[in-house]
């Protein structure tokens, strides 16, 4: 029962896995341009946050520093203003946790969806192997019952079903190029993020220590 129903599924061919390559590769398209666009609208403008995060590393207060950062929008003056935010109630130590804990959010906002595109530059071309074997299946069984056509029948399912292989790695190719490209964009991204995070938490316990002296004098 269970070997004829497997055979039943083997007749069936490679066409069905020639569609799924299809649809993931859509997929992955549709994918990587959303995450495209999502990091263009999410991005802080370094032209107006590198002059506010100048001034306040030479000197300014946290307090300016904070309202600077209220009228800019993006991930990185996210992050920046939950580690002032906390800074402001709970000191350096609240600063560090706040912003550890929302360049985790961040991160999972960033690589959203990044997980399927990798999963099918691996799979795709195990997908396509799959889908090779199914052809190759269905042609000899074609030849077991069309015994006068012999050769060429066997030689044109090969053929067609080789296809699956091709279009497996058709796909693969791009999805890990896509796959490998987003990763190194979050990377840097978040890189120069936590650079700039300890440049900020620095000022923050200078400014931390000043203050305490002045208090204690």
């Amino acid at each position: 029962m269970l070997e004829e129903k497997m055979f039943a599924f083997a007749m069936l061919g490679s066409e069905w896995v020639l569609w799924l390559l299809v649809a993931l590769s859509a997929i992955c398209i549709a994918i990587a341009v959303e995450r495209v666009i999502f990091v263009s609208q999410n991005r802080t403008s370094m032209s107006s946050l590198q002059p506010i995060l100048i001034q306040f590393l030479e000197g300014g207060s946290s307090e300016s520093f904070h309202n600077d950062l209220n009228t800019l929008s993006g991930i990185e003056a996210r992050v920046l203003m939950s580690g002032v935010e906390a800074h402001r109630t709970g000191g350096v130590e609240s600063a560090e946790n706040a912003i550890a804990g929302r360049m985790v959010f961040e991160r999972a906002q960033l690589d959203r969806g990044i997980l399927v595109i990798g999963s099918t530059g691996s799979n795709a071309p195990f997908l396509g192997l799959f889908g090779t074997v199914l052809g190759i299946i269905k042609a000899f069984a074609d030849l077991a019952s069309q015994t006068d056509e012999g050769a060429a029948s066997v030689m044109a399912g090969i053929s067609e079903a080789l296809v699956a292989t091709a279009i497996g790695l058709l796909v693969a190719i791009p999805a890990v190029v896509l796959f490998n490209y987003l990763k190194q964009r979050n990377k840097t991204l978040l890189g120069n993020l936590q650079s700039m995070s300890h440049l900020m938490l620095a000022r923050l316990h200078d400014e931390s220590k000043v203050s305490h002296s002045t208090t204690a004098s």
